[in-house]
């Protein structure tokens, strides 16, 4: 077959990426110090070789520190790559120029990895017949008056889920498990469940390969999917077809936003996946690695590691920030995302030089773009290596994974001492972090348990992590989990043990969402799920991680008190409020807006280092609004807590842990008589004044 070849014209610096336009397509890339530039083409992803080369001359394809050239008449469909020449004094300039490897567009929308070899990215030598290869694709898609929702996160409810994991075990019954699609065939699941938003870990596109060798050897891949490589692609594995993941993810946006379900991305801006020294060059180490990375001070050849993983995006240089906006602008602009949950996002906060930055200029350009506005931004507040900012995050909307609030939940319901005064500032909002600095108790994203740790079910059923299936011989994943196994580590047939785990999870679930702030629930805790004690399946693509939904028949008293909690939570505004509780009355006539007891009335023990046992009462927001009395006793014994007197009102049953059932319909609730109310051991009981 002759070779083909397309003409060339210079084309254009101010449209990055891969773009069609009139007479051709516009292929621009940044690099600064590059001193040979080729744009290589192929017919497919698994295309062995290019069809057309095309070099770059830098008098007519460069500008400012961007390659461009157009090639026209090229049809949709084509693959390709580039490669660059330049310095190679790592130590001293810190460039990593290969002019063996071929690179990925940073900008590309679409890639297939098909071929790829992380080894052969990693070592000397050419590795064009083994590297990933971008894909021209063109943009005609049909959004069919498809907007954002714009659901404020006072109201939210969130669920944390894994696109992959949520239907690939046999038991989701779903033709295409562990896709996009799938996701939109468990849609009425999720409308039933109650949520608002899900939270999907990473879907932009990822290194499946980045785990440890030893980990490798097992068979096991990097599943959770913290290896980004291509920041405005999504993640060709979840697509039946590679090529058309970018709309395949659109038809799930689209479906989950006529259900009234808001679409939250985990995004990985932190690190990516070309790691440290060691590890392969994808696309910015070969294009711009002095300008991409942190790197050490005294020898730029090794990379300065706040994350954990290798490397460390440097989000304060100029360009990289552009970068970054331009990655969340397309995700909630041309993706139609309604939020972002920043992974490791104090790694964001520090500047060139490393030091956090109070002003950090990509954490601010996040928080004040117009485009981004209405967007949720949520941190995860810390990093690897010790930067813990949770309650000083920098900024002013962003929202923060509050992990103060899950140890001491946890740390409460397993029965440590001592902590109601803590207990009690986090379940009214977190005040103590937040109000100071003008913010509020959305700010607070609440949970118990996230992907990464314990399930809800492991959380009361082990004692220790068990991550030997990992390859790591146990040293992953945390050791202090604040769990309690209930007596006995792991599964067992003991019926008094199974059924305080069970209590205890309801427990759990429970106060999250009787808490002001914003809850997150785990994909699976409302069915039990277990990962045999496993706390870091980064790794498991397997049972271990899926959601086995036989699940939803074998544990349906979990699955029905956790909707019922959310539908409780939804029906009372008083625990949505928008501002601090001040206990204080907010009307005249009306009790003050929360008050707090113990087992004894304006009793809650705050400077009691045993007391195990807290109770408030919620006033409505409006007269029509029933009050809300919540008894918390984490001891072991039965307590009868006195109940504060109602005018003109009766106490009614709605949810009691330690009896079946233990929640109640509003038209089914038991009416509570008597000034006291028997509490349980180790229950939560929530009445409804009206």
């Amino acid at each position: 077959m002759p070779a083909r070849t397309y003409s060339t014209q210079p084309g254009t610096w101010d449209l990055t990426g891969a773009n069609f336009i009139d007479g051709g397509v516009n292929f621009c890339c940044f690099s600064r110090y590059a001193t040979a530039v080729e744009l290589l083409l192929f017919d497919g992803p698994a295309s062995p070789k290019p069809f057309q080369t095309i070099q770059l001359d830098p008098r007519v394809h460069k500008t400012f520190f961007f390659w461009h050239v157009l090639v026209e008449d090229l049809p949709e469909g084509t693959c390709y790559g580039w490669r660059m020449d330049g310095p190679t004094d790592t130590a001293e300039s810190g460039c990593r120029f290969d002019r063996d490897k071929l690179l990925l567009d940073p900008w590309c929308v679409a890639v297939d990895d098909r071929l790829w070899d992380r080894d052969a990215a990693s070592r000397p030598g050419d590795n064009l017949a083994t590297a990933m290869r971008s894909q021209l694709v063109r943009d005609d898609y049909d959004w069919e008056g498809d907007t954002h929702l714009h659901v404020p996160l006072t109201e939210a409810v969130i669920y944390e889920m894994h696109v992959g994991g949520f239907t690939r075990h046999p038991s989701a019954d779903t033709p295409h498990p562990g896709t996009f699609r799938a996701v939109i065939e468990k849609i009425p699941y999720l409308q039933s469940l109650g949520i608002t938003h899900v939270e999907l870990l990473p879907v932009m596109a990822f290194d499946l390969q980045d785990v440890p060798p030893k980990t490798a050897s097992l068979g096991l891949e990097n599943f959770w999917g913290y290896s980004t490589h291509s920041f405005f692609a999504p993640h060709p594995h979840y697509a039946c077809d590679a090529k058309g993941a970018r709309d395949e993810f659109r038809d799930m946006v689209k479906a989950l936003h006529a259900a009234g379900i808001g679409v939250i991305l985990d995004v990985v801006y932190n690190h990516t996946a070309e790691g440290g020294a060691d590890g392969p060059t994808l696309s910015f180490k070969g294009m711009g690695n002095e300008i991409f990375y942190h790197l050490d001070f005294a020898d730029k050849s090794q990379y300065r590691d706040y994350t954990g993983c290798g490397n460390t995006v440097n989000c304060n240089h100029p360009l990289v920030t552009r970068y970054v906006i331009d990655s969340l602008h397309y995700w909630a602009h041309d993706m139609h995302v309604d939020g972002f949950r920043f992974d490791l996002a104090s790694a964001m906060a520090r500047g060139e030089d490393g030091t956090p930055e109070h002003h950090a200029p990509v954490l601010w350009s996040v928080e004040l773009s117009p485009e981004l506005g209405r967007a949720h931004i949520i941190a995860e507040a810390w990093d690897a290596v010790g930067l813990y900012q949770v309650g000083d995050f920098p900024g002013f909307r962003w929202a923060e994974w509050n992990g103060h609030y899950r140890d001491l939940m946890r740390g409460f319901v397993r029965g440590d001492k001592g902590l109601v005064q803590h207990v009690a500032t986090r379940i009214a909002g977190s005040s103590d972090l937040y109000e100071h600095r003008g913010r509020l108790p959305a700010n607070s994203i609440n949970f118990i348990t996230c992907h990464d740790g314990f399930t809800l079910y492991d959380l009361v059923a082990y004692n220790k992590k068990h991550n030997k299936a990992n390859g790591e011989n146990n040293r992953d994943g945390h050791n202090d989990n604040l769990s309690w196994n209930c007596g006995v580590e792991g599964p067992t047939d003991d019926p008094e043990v199974n059924a305080l785990r069970h209590r205890q999870a309801k427990n759990l679930m429970a106060i999250l969402l009787l808490s002001q702030g914003v809850p997150m629930l785990l994909a699976g805790d409302e069915l039990l799920r277990s990962k045999q004690g496993n706390n870091n399946t980064y790794c498991q693509n397997n049972e271990l991680s899926w959601i086995d939904w036989r699940l939803a028949d074998d544990n349906r008293d979990m699955l029905e008190f956790t909707r019922g909690m959310i539908a409780l939570r939804k029906r009372h505004p008083t625990l949505r409020r928008r501002r601090f509780l001040t206990g204080k009355p907010e009307r005249e006539g009306a009790p003050p807006d929360i008050s707090w007891h113990g087992v004894e009335l304006d009793d809650p023990g705050w400077d009691d280092g045993n007391t195990r046992t807290l109770a408030f009462m919620l006033a409505g927001l409006a007269d029509d609004e029933p009050h809300l009395h919540v008894m918390l006793n984490m001891w072991e014994d039965t307590l009868d807590f006195a109940l504060p007197p109602l005018a003109g009102r009766r106490w009614f049953l709605a949810v009691d842990t330690g009896r079946e059932p233990a929640l109640h319909a509003t038209d089914d609730q038991p009416t509570v008589h008597g000034e006291s109310y028997r509490v349980g051991p180790r229950s939560v009981v929530v009445l409804e004044g009206r």
